[in-house]
């Protein structure tokens, strides 16, 4: 039934003759049309971005994905594949900012957005015949001549009535999700986008006192976004981990997590018995004195004074409550004080306590990253702001 296999064959070869086999032949066509009355079985692959080459780590990926309907299929099920082009997106985007010497949102829009949509289609078939050839030579088979294109009305047009049937439904809401944001681009960004340009780089730290509501002490909180003070809505704790109120060498009195007690407020080196050569040790103590201890829900719901007055109207609007102590697990003992600053409109932590004690929502920065005029700090860049807040 089969031919022996030459044990000098080239393998170049080989793949070519195949290949041309399967072309002549229309053999892709026909493995769907000899299966047409058997069970049908989709596979959903994301469509690449025709305006990028194809590179090494797309030989695998499309192997792999060819791999599945290509099993599915000899196991005799119909499986359809259709070949599709991303046509949108920020790498479409960005090939033509560079085109045109553009830098940013409010650039594009002086340009023009019809113009420049006009160059981003033009654009995003740079290497459409590139990707096919390269398609055609890891044998995945996908069919080319009839793609998908998410920039065609028919696919645009699909997706709300898709949409429509999701809201008839009554399964649509308006709400909140905090996600990657691009200042300069005006436009979040998926996970994959944030890792190509992913860098380490030094933060800058901050520890805060809130004053306590009807006592001379105050909530020692932590938070790597000073930025994100002015939209200050709640303080959150540990419900499990054991907390202090301490009178501190400064004089002033503090409730913090007892377990970062000496790494925050720190140690004395006082003057002991002396040693054998005559002069003074020196020993070392706590720098605080611990008056109370508490397990962090003992301090569930404790009110502080707000930092700042700036979101004062958009909280009593909203007719909410704000500014008292939360509880989380997700605080952990490692940095800072044990008691962390929360915002709900910034970071995916504050935003799960905000829903599940109901607080307001405050969000004190723009578009382009910049505090709002509701602040004190309007229109610098958070960055920037940090030492400020």
């Amino acid at each position: 039934m089969y031919n022996k296999v030459d044990t000098n064959l080239n393998f170049v070869d080989r793949e070519k003759q195949v290949e041309k086999f399967w072309e002549e032949n229309d053999i892709f066509r026909k493995s769907m049309e000899n299966r047409k009355e058997g069970e049908t079985y989709t596979f959903y692959d994301g469509p690449p971005t025709a305006n990028g080459k194809p590179h090494i780590g797309h030989v695998e990926t499309r192997t792999i994905k060819d791999m599945i309907p290509r099993y599915q299929t000899m196991k005799g099920k119909y499986v359809p594949r259709k070949a599709g082009w991303d046509t949108h997106g920020l790498p479409v985007e960005l090939e033509v900012e560079k085109l045109l010497g553009l830098n940013g949102k409010e650039q594009i829009e002086e340009y023009g957005i019809e113009p420049f949509i006009k160059k981003c289609k033009e654009s995003v078939w740079k290497y459409k015949g590139m990707w096919e050839d390269f398609s055609g030579t890891v044998g995945f088979w996908a069919d080319m001549d009839n793609p998908y294109v998410t920039y065609d009305d028919n696919f645009i047009e699909s997706e709300w009535w898709a949409l429509k049937q999701i809201w008839d439904k009554k399964l649509l809401y308006k709400g909140f999700k905090i996600v990657p944001y691009c200042p300069r681009c005006g436009t979040p960004l998926s996970s994959q986008e944030v890792a190509q340009g992913y860098k380490t780089v030094k933060e800058r730290s901050a520890v805060v006192r809130f004053k306590v509501v009807g006592e001379d002490a105050y909530f020692l909180a932590w938070t790597t976004t000073p930025w994100t003070l002015p939209s200050n809505v709640a303080l959150c704790v540990n419900p499990d981990e054991t907390y202090c109120k301490v009178k501190a060498a400064d004089g002033f009195t503090y409730y913090m997590a007892e377990a970062l007690l000496d790494k925050v407020l720190g140690k004395l080196g006082t003057p002991a018995a002396k040693g054998k050569d005559g002069a003074p040790d020196t020993e070392e103590v706590a720098a605080y004195e611990v008056l109370e201890t508490y397990k962090g829900t003992d301090l569930e719901r404790k009110e502080y004074e707000p930092l700042f007055d700036f979101a004062k109207d958009i909280i009593e609007k909203q007719h909410k409550k704000a500014h008292y102590i939360t509880c989380d697990n997700y605080v952990t003992m490692t940095d800072g004080t044990g008691i962390v600053h929360i915002a709900p409109a910034f970071g995916e932590d504050d935003a799960n306590v905000g829903r599940k004690y109901d607080l307001p929502f405050v969000q004190l920065v723009n578009g382009k990253g910049e505090l709002t005029e509701e602040t004190a700090y309007a229109g610098v860049f958070v960055k920037k702001a940090d030492p400020w807040c």
